[in-house]
């Protein structure tokens, strides 16, 4: 779970440089802009047109957002590695504020990141060489944040095409009133401090502290979930199987959500544990060519296949491919405790409890969120449990599936922690641990999605007995 680093966060540099194929690209020619945002905040940006004259209507064009920390060149390289700028499409890439070359603070796409998203779709929209009706969205992670907000707060996207982004900014980064202080660390240790809104800063220490009276506002205010039921827009959903920033429930809900034609392609790529490119990257952005060529140019011979595309982590050159959401199954709960933890042992901060559970009799595909519910018992200032499920497999390689955690209460309790949905490939024999301690560093030091923060040096907790319920594909795909 390591590497929620700033080179991590640049996705689309390495999307770009990652690529095994790119479409041969027309004649076009740049024109650098400023973009003027309600607030009067200048946005650089970068406009590539065509050759030649527009069509009848003007050019169907896209708009490029970059990922937190990123900047508009990474962007048009991929819109040129997806053979989307040259002879077809208008393409505007543009720095977010506190980005590259635009002014302002970073606000996490706040109001003022969709105030200047409406500006820039604004100004492509008054061209005269481009179709104000057929303007697409294309946003990565931070950028992916950008686009659904937009199209929540009504911009008039003719299609969009969101990669490893989130829908429900507090469920993403502090599900079950927890933050994930390690994720939001890497986030922002890779911006310019002076470079980002003193709220953000606020909202991060209020976070960290676990006091969420002013995290659920800001969160609610950058999250769109809420207003994407029934909207008709055509998005293509491209999500990581394995992402411990912004998990599968957050495309799985909004693909529920949509009512119009929507396309959903679980893949190998994503932040830490994965990478920001991996194999099947190329075909998934082909897809997406694709997907703009239908909703943007009209393009009837791209037809829809069937809508949700999962790539096996041994990637073979096509996904599977599925009508709806893979159909999951959860079998018998795994029942641990009692056994391997003697009576009255308690641990302090530095400690952990580790839970050897038995070898997997037959391969398995987890797919969703596992969940863990302990009994514990905590004292003297112990302030959170956390989870972390892993496994090794019989060829000795260690995989961390999911981890997670919730504030705890002095006394005895049940608690019931979600662990990250995603998808993970066991084979047959490997062996499964579940950890439980005050981070997730307890499973491993270079596993930062919690972080150890202090403690009194009174907190104890003390674990009794627990479940283990594990959601996994009915037939596995990958191995």
């Amino acid at each position: 779970m390591s590497g929620f680093s700033r080179g991590a966060l640049l996705a689309v540099l390495a999307f770009a440089a990652a690529l095994l194929a790119s479409a041969p690209a027309g004649a076009f020619s740049r024109q650098e802009a400023t973009i003027t945002s309600a607030d009067g905040t200048q946005l650089a940006a970068t406009l590539a047109l065509p050759d030649g004259p527009p069509p009848p209507g003007g050019w169907p064009a896209v708009v490029y957002m970059h990922g937190l920390g990123g900047n508009r060149a990474g962007m048009l390289s991929v819109a040129q590695s997806m053979g989307i700028m040259g002879e077809r499409y208008a393409v505007l890439a543009y720095d977010a504020r506190g980005h590259g070359d635009s002014g302002g603070l970073v606000g996490i796409d706040g109001p003022k990141e969709i105030a200047d998203v409406r500006a820039v779709f604004g100004w492509l929209r008054d061209r005269p060489d481009v179709a104000g009706a057929r303007i697409g969205g294309w946003g990565v992670s931070y950028g992916g944040g950008a686009a659904w907000n937009s199209l929540a707060a009504g911009v008039p996207w003719a299609a969009l095409e969101i990669s490893i982004s989130w829908t429900d900014l507090l469920h993403a980064l502090a599900p079950q009133g927890l933050a994930k202080t390690g994720v939001i660390t890497g986030f922002l240790s890779g911006l310019d401090p002076k470079r980002v809104d003193p709220e953000v800063v606020a909202i991060r220490d209020a976070a960290f502290r676990g006091d969420l009276s002013g995290v659920r506002p800001f969160a609610a205010a950058r999250s769109s979930i809420s207003a994407l039921k029934g909207v008709r827009t055509p998005v293509f959903l491209m999500q990581g199987r394995r992402d411990f920033a912004f998990g599968l429930d957050q495309a799985k809900r909004a693909y529920a959500a949509l009512a119009g034609p929507k396309k959903l392609w679980v893949g190998l790529h994503g932040h830490a544990p994965s990478s920001a490119a991996a194999a099947d990257t190329p075909a998934m952005l082909s897809e997406g060519t694709r997907w703009f060529d239908r909703f943007l140019r009209g393009d009837t011979a791209a037809q829809l296949t069937r809508p949700v595309a999962v790539a096996p982590e041994r990637w073979r050159g096509r996904p599977r491919r599925f009508a709806g959401l893979p159909k999951v199954v959860v079998r018998r709960p795994v029942a641990f405790g009692h056994v391997t933890i003697p009576a009255g042992r308690s641990i302090a901060q530095s400690g952990r409890y580790s839970f050897p559970l038995p070898a997997r009799t037959r391969a398995m595909e987890v797919f969703g969120s596992p969940t863990v519910e302990v009994t514990a018992t905590t004292s003297g200032g112990w302030s959170r449990i956390v989870a972390v499920l892993s496994a090794r497999t019989p060829a000795g390689r260690e995989i961390v599936v999911a981890g997670g955690g919730v504030p705890a209460r002095s006394g005895t309790r049940t608690y019931r922690i979600a662990l990250s949905d995603q998808a993970t490939f066991l084979p047959r024999g490997s062996r499964l641990t579940l950890t439980i301690g005050s981070s997730s560093l307890a499973q491993s030091a270079g596993n930062l999605l919690y972080l150890d923060l202090p403690f009194p040096s009174t907190a104890r907790l003390r674990v009794t007995t627990g479940k283990l319920r594990i959601p996994e594909l009915s037939t596995p795909i990958s191995g």
